[in-house]
């Protein structure tokens, strides 16, 4: 749903040049909040923050911040977040009272 929803949004802002490393962003953001904070459900934001820019966000309810981390060669997990950091032109998270909301941005070529 995730990733449907990041796909028809950057569709309707013809940003679809975005769309692959926009689904991937988010497919490693909600991976994350369901693994990690171990909540039920996470909440995911779309926003255009420039004519070419969109902010891909996912909200939960855990205060504990996520971490980069360098996993050895043979690991199968934890590059997540290296992943991100690699497509995204910025990212990071904002803590709330409730949670967290660790967002990335992208931003196409002109």
């Amino acid at each position: 749903m995730a990733r449907r929803l990041v796909r028809a949004a950057l569709a309707v802002w013809a940003l679809d040049e975005l769309a692959e490393d926009g689904v991937l962003i988010v497919t490693e953001l909600v991976s994350n909040a369901v693994r990690h904070a171990r909540r039920a459900s996470v909440r995911v934001i779309v926003e255009r923050t420039a004519p070419r820019a969109v902010r891909i966000a996912v909200a939960d309810l855990s205060h504990i911040q996520p971490v980069s981390c360098l996993p050895g060669l043979d690991e199968e997990e934890g590059r997540g977040l290296l992943l991100v950091a690699a497509l995204a032109a910025r990212w990071g998270v904002d803590e709330r009272h409730w949670g967290k909301i660790v967002w990335a941005e992208l931003e196409a070529r002109r």
